[in-house]
């Protein structure tokens, strides 16, 4: 079954940070399943975030990640250098609640959300989200603040559990080697709720009529206004077009399978 099909559409952050920055990519990746393998090096660093992600959550159930780590020590040496740098994250204590790959959904206007937080610590009076980056961090922040990780997490959280959203916080750690591990966080407020709520319901809005459009009268999902100088896929769907090329060359690999590269550039 298409995702995309009734009775419910599942949406990722990925979906939506491809509908935000480029509708026609959305509509070739999505609804005419068209992508190209990721290149080698796009797997390699697929596969560092994965064990790095998979021994920290064994880390988190108590087990020794030295009987996992195998050959590769640079993301042993990774994992180390970040419980060194963040109290927070390697003491727990009896007060807290910690789970590792904790995963939540949320059903909103017709679309079902689900986010998996790499590791997320309840205190009574605090929740704080963590989720590890296995790149460097990036220059620009403000693209990381309006990227739709960071603005669905902290959404569902508030709206799935009894904290507001002044009681939220989300903490990307950045853990590329050689640097030493940075962080940067975004503690939450309910100003930012009401403005993400706002910005997803006008989202989810537009995806229902290109929907409608497409699937009723065969009409491509539209470009947005600035998508020339905003667009990182702009210029890879015009050199499809000005060279006649079939559907299926020329086509980016879902921001969906890349994402742990960076997707905040």
């Amino acid at each position: 079954m298409n995702v995309f099909s009734p009775p419910f559409f599942r949406l990722s952050q990925g979906h939506l940070n491809l509908l935000q920055s480029c509708p026609p990519q959305f509509q070739r990746i999505h609804l005419q399943q068209l992508s190209s393998p990721p290149e080698l090096g796009q797997l390699e660093a697929q596969r560092w975030g994965s064990q790095f992600h998979r021994l920290m959550q064994q880390r988190e159930l108590g087990l020794s990640i030295e009987d996992f780590i195998g050959e590769d020590r640079e993301i042993y040496i990774a994992i180390q250098a970040l419980l060194a740098v963040a109290p927070e994250i390697s003491n727990g204590n009896a007060n807290q609640q910690r789970e590792a790959e904790h995963c939540r959904t949320l059903y909103y206007q017709d679309y079902l959300f689900t986010v998996i937080y790499d590791l997320i610590i309840f205190e009574n009076d605090r929740a704080m989200i963590f989720d590890w980056k296995t790149y460097l961090k990036p220059a620009k922040l403000e693209k990381l603040k309006r990227n739709w990780q960071t603005k669905l997490y902290l959404y569902v959280l508030a709206e799935t559990s009894d904290y507001v959203p002044e009681d939220i916080s989300l903490t990307y750690w950045f853990v590329q080697l050689p640097q030493t591990p940075q962080k940067v966080t975004f503690n939450y407020d309910s100003q930012q709720h009401r403005q993400n709520r706002k910005e997803l319901s006008e989202l989810l809005e537009r995806l229902k009529k290109w929907l409608a459009d497409y699937e009723e009268s065969g009409v491509d999902f539209p470009h947005i206004p600035d998508c020339v100088s905003t667009c990182s896929y702009f210029q890879y769907l015009q050199q499809d077009r000005d060279k006649g090329e079939s559907e299926s060359d020329g086509v980016l690999t879902s921001l969906e399978t890349i994402e742990e590269i960076n997707p905040f550039i």
